[in-house]
């Protein structure tokens, strides 16, 4: 039938094109392109479903197990989104993740139902569906091996795409290939967790082939890909995905042993399955894990050192790959390890969720809501001003974002897709009668193993795109082999039928009709989405090079293609440095027009989202630019009290009572009544005192306690700042030394 070849398309691209979808026009180069790729493949698959529903006469949503636990936890999803803190980022996804949100929930199930649906009738056509589907998905990740390996030699192929350049010098500091491969997928992690699903889908061809105990092409192939996957997840550095391997190779040792006959036999045991973990250990010794623990106990001396100081932290938390704009970047020193910062991360989550037990502070919305729990000690990382999207533990981010109803319909979920799987492999092998029920046990086997690294990938990260797709996918390929099909008359009654438009009764063709109209809506508006991305990429460069004009026109145009507080908030900021800009000009028409303009996509945004501790910051930054445009001390008043309100959404930010002492000096001095000046004054000292106790190794809260001192004639107190700048922070610090000598 037509349509079934229209779906066994759309699911094979989904495997194969996905990892590789990437663009450097946009926002975001991985995630966003593959989200919105996903958004119109789920598009097609709904208007194919639609169209089999017309075909049929009948609703057609097929019943599982699985219906309960996934209905439980859309229903908690969706309360969530309608209590949160930002409604728009619950459904539509954080900017700059994309993944998570309601929207891409949705996406993913009517993925995972539609194929239940198009392959439930007939589970020997499914099985040979879903055992090309991870064919496909082997040679994917084959060519994403082979794409991150020049990466890790030196000769990025996404450079030479990108920029036209073979090499690894498009990727700004924090993101080095030849250190840290990450290939199409955008993170090293990311890459490890899709590696790991794929070393287990090829290990099921690797078993499955054992059968006939001999040497042959796939014998040869698949140890060879086994090989090659396991060192470019050695590459990665990703510590999860290691566990997650070696944790799925424990789990098959246990089943061989208990059921040899049915997995493999001694004699296959020992010809064939144990030199390739002698040749993955074999790996381990070359290539080392990266983490020093391990490593030092397989390391000869002389090369121990070399490891020390070129192996990378596991996870650069929130940063993602960019393209390097200034190559004569300085990395970072004294860089906090990732288990520090992730044990700080999680205290903050728990404490969230603890603060908002029941549905959280919103899907997708702990971007805004860290700020409410972050720990103080967070202040003292390497990466303390970094913007933390994620909990970077999958459950620890329900917690927070869906509360406790969420967690827990979460975790029933997985429990739920877990014993399904286990329930079947034991069944399957108490009844296998013939090789094909042998096989298909054995490819449930490995499907519930690679479903199961993903669980455990999550609990040091998150779920991406790529992930998501074998995180919903998985279940429903468990789905369809391990129920009984239905009858074969049915299954050739549904097959035989055509749609013809001719035959259809007036109410189906509104049916169809509806169908059409929808899918086009759907493709339309995902298109507009793109296009809109591309717009405030292209602002956001602009911006950052002082091209306020050109960006400004940039972000209009990607407001009127779609709405999105993060473009209202950015045009704000843009429209005020156009204020500015052409009051310096003394074009005071033009700038009280584009300062009026500015203030109100400011209150769009926070109205919008009221929480979102970055729109205030915003706001206080406009009114400074603001304030020296006329220098009327209102202007200075407005900032400090949105960042008084700042203050409250994040107490723990030392950024904040720094720059409230900056506007209170700069407020004070604009005051006639003395009285009032010298408690500003007084207001400004003790804010940036606050500033230093969140952050006692803040560089330029010293400094700025220095200039304030110095400037109320408190000299002493003044060198004393200057002198811990240069004591106890940075010894080569000229700012510093210049202050303490013209003192």
């Amino acid at each position: 039938m037509m349509l079934d070849k229209v779906l066994n398309i759309l699911y094979l691209s989904l495997f194969l094109i996905t990892p590789f979808i990437m663009a450097p026009y946009t926002s975001e180069l991985f995630e966003f392109n593959k989200m919105i790729f996903i958004y119109l493949i789920a598009s097609g698959v709904l208007f194919v479903w639609l169209l089999k529903i017309i075909l049929h006469k009948r609703i057609i949503i097929k019943k599982t197990p699985l219906d309960f636990p996934i209905l439980l936890f859309l229903a908690t999803q969706i309360l969530s989104a309608l209590f949160s803190i930002d409604r728009h980022t619950s459904f539509f996804g954080y900017y700059g993740r994309f993944n998570g949100g309601l929207l891409s929930i949705f996406s993913y199930l009517v993925l995972f139902y539609g194929f239940i649906e198009n392959f439930a009738e007939n589970r020997a056509r499914a099985g040979q569906f879903i055992t090309g589907i991870l064919k496909v998905s082997l040679i994917a990740s084959l060519f994403v091996i082979l794409w991150g390996l020049s990466g890790k030699l030196g000769f990025d192929f996404s450079c030479l795409l990108f920029t036209g350049q073979l090499s690894n010098s498009c990727w700004t500091d924090q993101f080095k290939p030849a250190e840290r491969m990450f290939s199409t997928l955008g993170q090293p992690n990311w890459l490890g967790a899709y590696l790991a699903i794929n070393f287990f889908i090829a290990f099921y061809f690797f078993l499955k082939n054992l059968t006939n105990q001999k040497f042959n092409k796939t014998y040869l192939t698949t140890i060879f890909y086994l090989i090659l996957n396991f060192a470019a997840v050695l590459f990665t550095r990703s510590r999860s995905s290691l566990l997650a391997i070696f944790t799925g190779i424990l789990l098959l040792i246990i089943l061989v042993a208990v059921r040899p006959k049915t997995y493999l036999n001694k004699k296959a045991l020992l010809k064939y399955f144990s030199p390739v973990l002698i040749l993955l250990l074999l790996l381990i010794l070359i290539f080392k894990t990266g983490i020093e623990k391990i490593d030092k106990f397989i390391t000869i001396s002389s090369y121990n050192k070399f490891i020390k100081s070129t192996a990378p932290v596991d996870g650069r938390l929130e940063q993602q790959p960019k393209l390097e704009q200034n190559p004569a970047n300085i990395s970072a020193v004294n860089v906090t390890g990732s288990s520090d910062i992730r044990r700080i991360v999680w205290r903050g989550a728990i404490d969230l969720g603890l603060k908002y037990p029941v549905f959280g502070t919103g899907v997708e919305t702990f971007a805004y809501s860290y700020y409410f729990t972050r720990p103080i000690e967070h202040n003292l990382t390497s990466e303390w001003d970094y913007l933390y999207n994620k909990a970077h533990n999958e459950y620890l981010n329900y917690l927070a974002t869906t509360g406790f109803a969420g967690l827990t319909t979460y975790l029933f979920l997985l429990i739920s897709v877990l014993l399904y799987g286990w329930k079947k492999i034991k069944y399957q092998i108490s009844n296998i009668k013939n090789k094909d029920q042998a096989d298909n046990n054995l490819l449930i086997t490995y499907l519930l193993i690679s479903f199961l690294t993903i669980l455990i990938t999550n609990f040091f990260g998150f779920s991406t795109t790529t992930i998501n797709l074998y995180f919903y996918l998985i279940p429903a390929f468990l789905l369809v082999l391990g129920e009984r099909p239905v009858s074969d008359v049915y299954s050739r009654q549904l097959t035989s039928q055509r749609l013809s438009l001719a035959s259809l009764t007036l109410r189906r063709k509104v049916f169809f009709l509806f169908s059409l109209l929808t899918t086009g809506y759907l493709l339309l508006f995902f298109t507009r989405y793109y296009l809109a991305d591309i717009k405030y990429a292209k602002a956001d460069k602009l911006s950052n090079v002082g091209e306020y004009q050109n960006a400004a026109n940039y972000l209009t145009q990607a407001l009127a293609l779609k709405h999105e507080h993060v473009f209202e908030d950015r045009l704000s900021h843009v429209l005020a440095n156009l204020a500015f800009t052409a009051s310096y000009q003394d074009n005071k028409s033009s700038a009280a027009k584009l300062r009026r303009s500015s203030e109100a996509y400011n209150l769009k945004s926070l109205k919008t989202s009221p929480m979102n501790v970055l729109y205030w910051k915003t706001r206080a930054k406009n009114y400074y630019l603001y304030y020296q445009m006329e220098l009327n001390p209102k202007d200075l008043d407005e900032a400090i009290n949105a960042l008084k309100t700042a203050k409250k959404i994040s107490p723990t930010d030392p950024k904040i009572p720094y720059s409230l002492a900056i506007f209170k000096s700069l407020l004070a001095q604009e005051i006639e009544n003395k009285g009032k000046s010298d408690a500003l004054n007084q207001e400004s000292l003790i804010e940036v005192e606050d500033s230093i106790k969140l952050k006692s190794d803040y560089r330029d809260a010293y400094f700025l306690k220095g200039q304030l001192l110095k400037q109320q004639g408190k000299t002493g107190e003044a060198r004393a700042a200057f002198k811990f700048i240069l004591d106890r922070i940075n010894a080569e610090d000229k700012e510093a030394r210049l202050e303490l000598e013209s003192i």
